[in-house]
């Protein structure tokens, strides 16, 4: 069987990716503090010039950049290159205020086409393989990401995007596809179609999944291998810090997502203090770009909560699958409570289906949690009961329907006043 080699800067020693980071660390800085105001205020504000970075542990004296910075400066100010060398503008889906707006150069779109490359080849990608892409298209990074690394590496795109769910369905059955890139959600609800129309999906073409864009529990993996028996690869991006391309779990070992640590450099901080933790413990993932021009991120807070780990399929750190968000983080009478802590519950138990959503009301002056999920209310009691004794709160367990999401899963609905 034919596989793609990997690049020599995969197998490089940390020593000589330690050097190649730092010379592309000084640039960014240097590149960021000229061109962009905002940098230059907040470079300045704290006391450090780019010049003072003469190591990488020296990254931790400047400051982080928050989707406030993008927000705030919307929706071109953090661009570090005239208008006349932008190819590519991509936003956020602004859920939560104005939608963060992301710049890309003829360069950036090369090395974002590369990095994607390379995690599909990671994820198992053979010579011949056809791509079935079900990520959304259009602002989001998604769908154009997985188009984008697929071709490059030589593979046969299907761009088929979001959406028509029965159309993903037969396209799957006519054109057997060895990979699907989509959300893991979004798997569930195609899985449930091929089902509705009498299709096995134990049977499908389908051998790898590449599924990103929201965090999922291993639970949840394991129950789409069973499913649709195919292996389910871990991959994950933001738009903010170049799209679905940052880090990829490999193959080979499965052990959690190798950083692609020449283009984007990881630290770990305690999310309340700022503080930069040491390789292995748990905290909030901060990138910083490497090799961007339109639009470089200095320290940029992702809020997903991982810890670093050494490398194994490549020299490159791995970071753990994402447990949560410090900022999805619920508060129910005083519990920290993250979605994907109550869907690795929900996986354990039968006769539930993985279609859930977390609905918080007021009980008096009391925050109270209903979990609505389909499938046997004889369960309900079951995971009523896991809840409690595993995470500490009491919540409502009720049958009823979940609508299906064709992106990124809703997965609360904050009922409670404002």
């Amino acid at each position: 069987m034919t596989t793609f080699p990997l690049e020599r800067i995969e197998k490089a020693s940390r020593d000589e990716l330690a050097s190649l980071q730092l010379d592309r660390l000084r640039w960014s800085l240097g590149h960021a503090y000229e061109n962009i105001a905002r940098y230059r205020q907040k470079f300045d504000a704290a006391g450090v010039k780019p010049a003072d970075c003469r190591s990488l542990a020296d990254l931790a004296k400047f400051p982080f950049t928050t989707k406030a910075d993008l927000r705030e400066t919307y929706p071109f100010g953090m661009f570090a290159v005239p208008m006349d060398r932008i190819v590519r503008i991509h936003a956020s889906s602004g859920t939560t205020g104005k939608p963060t707006v992301v710049g890309y150069t003829a360069k950036d779109i090369d090395t974002w086409s590369h990095v994607m490359a390379r995690s599909l080849r990671a994820a198992g990608a053979r010579p011949g393989d056809k791509v079935h892409v079900a990520y959304g298209y259009g602002l989001f990074t998604g769908g154009l990401g997985a188009h984008y690394g697929a071709e490059r590496l030589g593979l046969a795109v299907i761009p088929l995007g979001g959406g028509m769910t029965e159309r993903q369905v037969q396209l799957i059955a006519d054109f057997k596809p060895e990979i699907i890139m989509v959300t893991p959600s979004y798997m569930l609800a195609i899985a449930d179609e091929m089902e509705r129309q009498g299709v096995s999906p134990r049977d499908s073409s389908l051998r790898v999944g590449i599924f990103g864009a929201e965090p999922w529990t291993n639970e949840l993996r394991a129950k789409i291998e069973q499913r649709v028996s195919l292996q389910a690869m871990d991959l994950y991006g933001l738009s903010e810090v170049i799209g679905p391309g940052v880090a990829q779990e490999c193959a080979e070992s499965r052990d959690g997502l190798t950083i692609w640590e020449d283009h984007f450099y990881p630290e770990i901080i305690d999310p309340a203090s700022g503080e930069v933790l040491p390789d292995g413990a748990q905290g909030e993932l901060v990138l910083t770009s490497l090799t961007k021009e339109a639009l470089p991120v200095i320290r940029y807070r992702t809020r997903d909560l991982t810890r670093l780990l050494p490398g194994t399929a490549r020299t490159m750190r791995r970071m753990e699958k994402i447990t949560g968000r410090s900022d999805d983080m619920l508060i129910i009478r005083g519990v920290n409570v993250f979605p994907s802590q109550i869907e690795e519950l929900l996986m354990k138990q039968p006769g539930l289906s993985p279609h859930y959503v977390l609905e918080l009301t007021k009980d008096g002056p009391l925050d109270h949690m209903t979990v609505i999920v389909e499938g046997d209310p004889a369960a309900c009691a079951g995971l009523r009961h896991s809840i409690k004794s595993s995470v500490g709160i009491s919540a409502d367990v009720k049958i009823g329907a979940v609508e299906r999401s064709i992106g990124k899963a809703k997965r609360v609905i904050d009922k409670r006043p404002k």
